[in-house]
This record gives structure tokens, sequence and C-alpha cells, in this order.
């Protein structure tokens, strides 16, 4: 209960921000259960009405820093900066986003382009290289993540691995990432190095 409170009073704090002067705590434009196959498409379908109303700027796009595309049928995440720009006012502030059960099987560089990104779920895919979530490394600011329930989980070294790649990380799995468990990621970091120099050596 106590790892769920922090997380949740992590996400209000990184999220509920304002940006550029612009109130952006709005609630999350949510594009889920739409049965979005192709991020191409996603621009045409109308976002869910939620408990707060979603306000919008004189152009007509959404004032929120936080997108739901979960529970869909998306393969290719190339063309997420579409519906990212044509729905949100100011889209390189995208902070917070929801690719969970879909059909991902690569961490795209695309996500590595969102700058201002704290919170990415994409639990439930079919991501299956774990190296893959070292891009993401690059993200300044991202402090949670989950990656459950794709085929990466069943590596041993799992939590380690994104531990140790992700060295920014508050929340991995819905589970606050503890001191100890950045400690046990160096060191198994820095033993897999070891490993990996000794083997190029020998070869």
């Amino acid at each position: 209960m106590l790892r769920l409170q922090e997380f949740l009073s992590d996400l209000s704090e990184e999220v509920s921000g304002s940006v550029t002067g612009v109130n952006m705590c709005g609630a999350p434009v949510d594009l889920s259960f739409k049965h979005i196959s192709s991020l191409t498409d996603a621009w045409i379908e109308e976002p869910s009405s939620s408990l707060r109303p979603l306000k919008k700027n004189s152009e007509m796009k959404y004032l929120s820093r936080s997108l739901r595309l979960n529970n869909n049928n998306i393969t290719d995440l190339s063309d997420l900066q579409k519906p990212v720009s044509h729905f949100l006012a100011e889209p390189s502030q995208l902070a917070w986003l929801d690719l969970s059960f879909n059909e991902i099987s690569h961490i795209d560089q695309v996500l590595c382009e969102l700058r201002e990104l704290r919170v990415l779920y994409l639990h439930g895919n079919s991501i299956y290289i774990l190296s893959e979530v070292d891009r993401l490394g690059v993200l300044p600011h991202l402090h949670t993540i989950t990656l459950h329930g794709n085929v990466i989980e069943t590596n041993k070294a799992y939590r380690n691995h994104v531990i140790s790649a992700l060295p920014r990380l508050k929340t991995m799995d819905f589970s606050a990432v503890t001191r100890q468990e950045r400690v046990m990621a160096k060191i198994w970091h820095h033993s897999n190095n070891c490993n990996r120099s000794s083997k190029e050596t020998i070869r």
C-alpha cells in the first residue's frame, strides 16, 4: 500500500505541473479501447470522456500532458508523433504515456524523442529483446516504467538490467525501486561487463 501511495504521489506531482505558462494539468487524452491498429489513423478517433473534462486551446487541441493508447492493437510506434501532435496543445511536453496491452514487439526510437516523458506504461505487450530497454536511458526525466507481461520478464536479469539501464527510475512495474536494488543492479552491471570483456579477450 505504501509503495502504491508513493507511486501515485510521484505521478500526481510530475504530471500536474504547468508548462510554458499554460495550465497543462488536464485529464489524459483517452484513446484506449478504440481498436486502433495504425497510429496513422488514430487522429480520427474521439477521445473518451472522463470525470475531469478535457480543456482545449483556441486551436481545439487538448491542454494535457498525458495520453492513453492502451488496450488497442498497435504493433508499430513509428507514427506515434502523429496522434501526439494532433491531440496535444504542447506535444513536446508529453509526460505520461500508456501503451499497455497492445501488440508492440520493439521499443521504437520514437519513444526516445519524448524528452519530457516521466511515466511510460508498456506492460502486456510482446517486447522480447531486453537490451532494447537501454534506448530509454536517454530520457532525462523518466522515473516510472512498466514492462511486466512482456517476454523480457522471463529473463533472469530482467529487473537488474532495467534498473541499471534506467538509473533515474523510482518505480518499476508498480513497485518502488529500492536503494538496495540500485546497488545490486550496479554490481550486476559491473559483473556482466567484466564477463563480457573476459570472453572477448579469450577470443
